[in-house]
């Protein structure tokens, strides 16, 4: 199938519309993991993949390829931009459950060209602008290599990420990781008089700017207070937030932390030595082997992923040499990224009052004269909105429960709305009790229902209809999942009654209490 038994996993990025002609197949590959296998072996996973993606769409044209179960492997598809498809291919554990779920590889890869996105643009206009595909390659290298090691310096009640890349292992989303849901926002509930000072802020913020609006994204800890943006792009810009702007992500006496950094486990997938040190051949494809530095030969590669590189200035703002330097001065070039609801450029501004972050979109179109411009802005914003923003931060923290303030006592769970794109889940140090049994249930019934989700889509409906499913475990735990009208709710009881109607209850109880009966039968 196109993989050897000593190589676990592969991640690649190609384009069906590049490598048409004989003698031009590599032209097609705009990154591959590890970037060490031979020339030969990353085809012929190419070639297995584009044929499969060829085969399925005879049976279904408009739903594009998602997932393909072999013996030994499972193919996951995503197809990020038209033609350009990002493809993970995991190895099967021997194990008798399966450790990893689908759809949350699949989510890997999304968050991943979400991010680059919003920090370089389009794939396709890259490879628009530069048909030798050399620069897109060196930016796919570069980021997502930094992807992968980006989530090493991280708060321990983290809901969001997890540590990929540990020296030579590849660590992945696995069933340790059940009761987190990537690709959404983890909120923090606040009373009617805070919600009052933070809009007030918002007013100001969006005012601070000349003649254009300001958007905002505001986040206490590394929860999300208020948003001015689409979705989607709260989504990147928090996801950006917790990696490397938070008070967490900046200290540095944070720990290394993940579920699957603690002991040995099945998930760790042995990446060999070459896969560190390409080979000269993948390097004239990939560009140097040597990512520790943002310059390569050629080009300065904007490198946003990179870890300690940004830090707290005496005026309160973030700053940080990962985007350059203003050409012919030694000021430091303001971030800037892209929306994707408007596609506008816009500078990133970040804002910082103790455990208050604010990120602050600036247009570039709305800024004259560069980055004595941006200066400008930001003086302005400080001197109209820095009484609101200590009145914000003391409310917040005053009515901050720590880090067990959404634990409740009992219960391990998981809850997503998944039309607001928002979750929010047990604290990551409660999850850690859980048997290995009750793990790998709830991470095959998380399988179940999303295969239930898939049928509906294919079906061309929209999965709105109830759904309940129980498994009692052999270790004597309840594992439960609600679904009903967008929104899911994933608990796991432990030392439970062996009654059905105990877990029912136990469900509509937590229902009534923290989910307004959302989740009742009534």
């Amino acid at each position: 199938m196109g993989v050897s038994s000593n190589e676990s996993i592969q991640l690649c990025i190609f384009d069906l519309r590049r490598g048409q002609h004989e003698g031009q197949e590599l032209d097609k590959i705009l990154f591959f993991f590890p970037a060490g296998l031979p020339f030969s072996k990353q085809l012929s996973v190419i070639g297995l993949s584009e044929g499969l993606i060829t085969f399925t769409r005879i049976f279904s044209p408009e739903a594009a390829c998602e997932v393909i179960e072999a013996e030994r492997h499972s193919h996951v598809f995503h197809e990020a931009e038209p033609d350009i498809w990002m493809v993970m291919l995991v190895e099967k554990s021997n194990d008798s459950e399966p450790i990893w779920r689908d759809d949350a590889l699949r989510k890997v890869l999304k968050e991943i060209h979400s991010l680059f996105i919003m920090f370089h643009g389009s794939v396709r206009g890259m490879l628009e602008k530069e048909p030798g595909g050399e620069l897109t390659r060196r930016h796919l290298y570069s980021f997502i290599m930094d992807y992968l090691r980006a989530c090493k310096n991280r708060s321990p009640w983290d809901n969001c990420c997890c540590d990929f890349l540990a020296g030579r292992k590849l660590l992945l989303p696995s069933f340790r990781d059940c009761l987190k849901e990537r690709g959404t926002v983890q909120m923090l509930t606040i009373g009617r008089e805070a919600a009052i000072e933070v809009q007030s802020l918002v007013r100001v913020l969006e005012s601070s700017a000349g003649n254009s609006l300001c958007d905002s994204l505001i986040l206490f800890q590394d929860l999300l207070v208020s948003t001015t943006l689409s979705p989607d792009d709260t989504i990147n810009l928090f996801t950006y937030a917790v990696l490397r702007l938070t008070p967490h992500a900046l200290s540095s006496g944070s720990s290394s932390w993940s579920y699957l950094r603690k002991g040995s486990t099945a998930s760790n997938v042995a990446i060999e030595s070459n896969s560190a040190h390409p080979n000269s051949l993948s390097e004239s494809l990939y560009g140097t082997s040597d990512i520790s530095s943002g310059e390569d030969n050629h080009y300065h590669v904007v490198r946003p992923l990179q870890s300690d590189k940004w830090s707290k200035g005496k005026d309160g703002y973030l700053v940080t040499d990962l985007w350059g330097a203003e050409v012919g001065t030694w000021v430091f070039a303001t971030p800037t990224v892209w929306l994707q609801q408007t596609g506008e450029k816009m500078y990133l501004c970040v804002y910082q009052h103790r455990s208050l972050t604010l990120m602050l979109m600036i247009p570039v179109s709305a800024v004259p004269n560069g980055e004595q411009g941006v200066s400008e802005v930001r003086r302005q914003i400080i001197e109209n909105a820095s009484l609101q923003i200590l009145k914000v931060e003391e409310k917040l923290s005053k009515g901050w429960g720590g880090e067990n303030a959404y634990h409740v006592g009992g219960y391990r769970y998981l809850l997503v709305d998944g039309d607001r794109n928002v979750s929010r889940a047990s604290p990551a140090t409660k999850v850690t009790t859980l048997t290995k049994e009750s793990l790998l249930a709830m991470n095959k019934l998380r399988q179940e229902v999303e295969l239930e989700k898939r049928r509906a889509k294919l079906d061309g409906c929209n999965f709105e209809k109830d759904l309940e499913m129980c498994i009692r475990t052999k270790n004597n735990a309840w594992v439960i999942s609600r679904v009903t009208r967008g929104k899911e709710l994933y608990m796991v009881l432990e030392k439970a009654s062996e009654t059905l109607l105990y877990a029912s209850d136990a469900v509509e109880k937590f229902s009534d209490r923290y989910c307004d009966g959302a989740f009742s039968l009534d």
